[in-house]
Protein backbone atom coordinates (compact mmCIF):
# COMPACT_ATOMS: atom_id res chain seq x y z
CA UNK A 1 0.00 0.00 0.00
CA UNK A 2 1.27 3.71 -1.06
CA UNK A 3 1.45 5.93 1.50
CA UNK A 4 0.56 10.12 1.24
CA UNK A 5 1.44 11.91 4.65
CA UNK A 6 -0.17 15.24 4.42
CA UNK A 7 1.11 17.84 7.34
CA UNK A 8 -0.55 21.01 8.50
CA UNK A 9 2.03 23.12 10.32
CA UNK A 10 0.06 26.00 12.64
CA UNK A 11 1.36 28.22 15.42
CA UNK A 12 0.03 27.06 18.28
CA UNK A 13 -0.02 29.39 21.84
CA UNK A 14 -1.42 28.33 25.00
CA UNK A 15 -3.71 25.44 23.32
CA UNK A 16 -4.73 27.95 20.61
CA UNK A 17 -4.29 28.45 17.48
CA UNK A 18 -5.17 31.82 14.97
CA UNK A 19 -8.93 31.59 13.58
CA UNK A 20 -6.85 31.07 10.02
CA UNK A 21 -4.75 28.06 10.65
CA UNK A 22 -8.14 26.49 12.77
CA UNK A 23 -10.19 27.13 9.94
CA UNK A 24 -7.41 25.72 7.41
CA UNK A 25 -7.20 22.77 9.74
CA UNK A 26 -11.50 22.23 9.04
CA UNK A 27 -10.70 21.86 5.91
CA UNK A 28 -8.20 19.83 5.98
CA UNK A 29 -10.11 17.13 8.13
CA UNK A 30 -12.82 17.22 5.33
CA UNK A 31 -10.49 16.64 2.78
CA UNK A 32 -8.49 13.96 4.68
CA UNK A 33 -11.86 12.06 5.36
CA UNK A 34 -13.02 12.07 1.62
CA UNK A 35 -9.20 11.59 0.53
CA UNK A 36 -9.12 8.63 2.77
CA UNK A 37 -12.53 7.20 1.11
CA UNK A 38 -11.46 7.53 -2.50
CA UNK A 39 -7.58 6.62 -2.16
CA UNK A 40 -8.36 3.29 0.30
CA UNK A 41 -9.55 1.23 -2.50
CA UNK A 42 -6.69 2.14 -4.94
CA UNK A 43 -3.90 1.20 -2.25
CA UNK A 44 -3.41 4.55 -1.00
CA UNK A 45 -3.25 5.16 2.29
CA UNK A 46 -3.86 8.99 3.51
CA UNK A 47 -1.71 10.01 7.14
CA UNK A 48 -2.93 13.21 8.43
CA UNK A 49 -0.16 14.96 11.21
CA UNK A 50 0.03 18.30 13.05
CA UNK A 51 2.62 20.03 13.70
CA UNK A 52 2.72 22.78 15.98
CA UNK A 53 4.62 25.84 15.94
CA UNK A 54 6.21 28.13 18.24
CA UNK A 55 5.72 32.16 17.66
CA UNK A 56 9.55 32.22 16.34
CA UNK A 57 8.72 29.52 13.31
CA UNK A 58 5.07 31.64 12.22
CA UNK A 59 6.59 31.95 8.78
CA UNK A 60 5.91 28.53 8.61
CA UNK A 61 2.66 28.65 10.07
CA UNK A 62 -0.30 27.90 7.43
CA UNK A 63 1.26 25.23 5.71
CA UNK A 64 0.41 22.10 4.32
CA UNK A 65 2.69 19.76 3.11
CA UNK A 66 1.81 16.65 1.12
CA UNK A 67 4.98 14.13 1.53
CA UNK A 68 6.88 16.58 2.77
CA UNK A 69 6.19 18.65 -0.25
CA UNK A 70 4.31 22.43 0.00
CA UNK A 71 1.24 22.58 -1.45
CA UNK A 72 2.10 25.25 -3.73
CA UNK A 73 5.05 23.21 -5.17
CA UNK A 74 2.65 20.74 -5.74
CA UNK A 75 -0.04 22.50 -7.90
CA UNK A 76 0.83 24.22 -10.48
CA UNK A 77 0.18 28.34 -10.70
CA UNK A 78 0.36 28.53 -7.20
CA UNK A 79 2.78 30.32 -4.69
CA UNK A 80 2.26 31.42 -0.84
CA UNK A 81 2.51 34.51 0.36
CA UNK A 82 1.41 36.41 3.02
CA UNK A 83 -0.80 38.70 4.76
CA UNK A 84 -1.33 40.64 8.16
CA UNK A 85 -3.24 37.93 10.44
CA UNK A 86 -4.27 40.04 13.57
CA UNK A 87 -5.43 36.81 14.94
CA UNK A 88 -1.60 35.93 14.85
CA UNK A 89 -0.89 39.19 16.41
CA UNK A 90 -3.60 38.60 19.12
CA UNK A 91 -1.51 35.42 20.19
CA UNK A 92 1.74 36.61 19.82
CA UNK A 93 1.23 40.15 21.09
CA UNK A 94 2.90 42.18 17.89
CA UNK A 95 1.30 42.42 14.36
CA UNK A 96 2.28 39.08 12.36
CA UNK A 97 1.99 38.33 9.00
CA UNK A 98 0.64 34.72 8.16
CA UNK A 99 1.10 32.63 5.31
CA UNK A 100 -1.67 32.33 2.06
CA UNK A 101 -1.63 30.42 -0.93
CA UNK A 102 -2.08 31.84 -4.18
CA UNK A 103 -3.78 30.13 -6.39
CA UNK A 104 -4.40 31.11 -10.43
CA UNK A 105 -4.58 34.91 -8.90
CA UNK A 106 -6.57 34.27 -6.12
CA UNK A 107 -5.21 34.63 -2.47
CA UNK A 108 -6.42 32.51 0.00
CA UNK A 109 -5.71 32.92 4.07
CA UNK A 110 -7.92 29.72 4.78
CA UNK A 111 -6.33 26.75 2.52
CA UNK A 112 -9.72 25.07 1.03
CA UNK A 113 -10.39 21.32 1.40
CA UNK A 114 -10.61 21.48 -2.91
CA UNK A 115 -7.08 22.49 -3.52
CA UNK A 116 -6.18 20.14 -0.59
CA UNK A 117 -7.62 17.46 -2.76
CA UNK A 118 -6.33 18.20 -5.92
CA UNK A 119 -2.90 18.38 -4.24
CA UNK A 120 -3.26 14.61 -3.08
CA UNK A 121 -4.80 13.64 -5.99
CA UNK A 122 -1.71 14.85 -8.05
CA UNK A 123 0.93 13.16 -5.58
CA UNK A 124 -1.03 10.25 -5.49
CA UNK A 125 -3.52 9.67 -8.42
CA UNK A 126 -5.96 7.75 -6.38
CA UNK A 127 -8.95 10.31 -7.40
Amino acid sequence: MKTIVIEWLHLEVGGATCRRCGDTGLELAQAVERLQAECAPKGVEIVARETLLSPGQIAKSNTILINGVPLEEVLPHAEASTSCCTSCGDLTGRQEECRTLVHLGQAYEIIPRDLIREAVCRVGGCC
